[in-house]
């Protein structure tokens, strides 16, 4: 019988530690929050009415904070836990909570745990929901479990979606790819997103395309050459960022070295 309380009482102890711990992180958060840097962030984030992260809520706490708190709790937080910030309207709160998942990813070694950080994580993608939460998490989660798969068509589906920010997560998704070399992948999605009408996805597939040419310039001017008459123009502002001002006026004019097309091939 005594054995029997004991078991139970250790049990509400750890449900209330799991569920203070919570409380504890969010206290923190808010002790970290600042009024005048949250109004400035939900006007950097279109936040308003009609704009696209209408409805997100900010409190103020700089990211280096929440990267600080990450690292303080990522080893006791649960997926209960996780879902709950990922739930919540308050951008910080989702924010910390994709740092934990990454966290947890990042320091796990064991197979099965991994996919079930990638399952959760695209359980919750709807709770993914602007540029700078996609860009945190996407690579170092979806791409990084992705990475030595031969299955990626997760990606296609997430990039013809009608869902802003999963076409957003697809792309930035391949920078893991394009970390080792694998360039292919990223130009494929870039394709299907070629006549994407939103700017946020413009930047990001010029993004991609920028780092790409870090890895093989050559690839890059053959995919610019093919297609630059139907990418948006930020897309190849941003792709050619690091060329030479001379060279960027070129291509900007539509003024591509042909022989380079006529030696390589995508």
């Amino acid at each position: 019988m005594i054995g029997i309380k004991w078991f139970f009482s250790l049990v509400l102890k750890l449900i209330k530690s799991m569920f203070d711990l919570k409380h504890q992180l969010i206290n923190e958060l808010k002790q970290k929050s600042n009024k005048k840097r949250a109004a400035s962030q939900s006007a950097i984030f279109k936040t308003k009415k009609g704009e696209y992260a209408y409805g997100d809520r900010f409190i103020g706490v700089r990211v280096p904070i929440l990267r600080q708190l990450a690292k303080k709790y990522y080893k006791q937080i649960n997926f209960k836990n996780l879902k709950q910030l990922l739930d919540s309207k308050i951008h910080e709160y989702r924010q910390i909570a994709l740092f934990i998942i990454i966290l947890q990813f990042k320091n796990n070694k064991n197979l099965t745990q991994s996919k079930k950080i990638y399952d959760f994580y695209l359980k919750n993608l709807k709770r993914v929901n602007n540029w700078d939460l996609v860009d945190c998490s996407a690579h170092k989660i979806i791409g990084a479990y992705l990475l030595n798969k031969k299955d990626k068509s997760v990606l296609d589906k997430l990039a013809t979606h009608n869902n802003l920010w999963f076409n957003r997560i697809a792309i930035i998704s391949t920078f893991a790819f394009i970390d080792q070399g694998e360039l292919n992948t990223a130009l494929k999605l870039i394709k299907k997103l070629i006549n994407h009408p939103h700017d946020l996805i413009h930047k990001a597939c010029g993004w991609v395309l920028r780092e790409i040419g870090k890895k093989d310039i050559n690839k890059l001017k053959i995919f610019l050459e093919r297609y630059y008459e139907r990418m948006p123009r930020t897309m190849l502002r941003y792709a050619i960022e690091k060329f030479e001002q001379k060279q960027r006026k070129k291509i900007l004019k539509g003024e591509l070295d042909n022989r380079v097309i006529n030696q390589h091939t995508i």
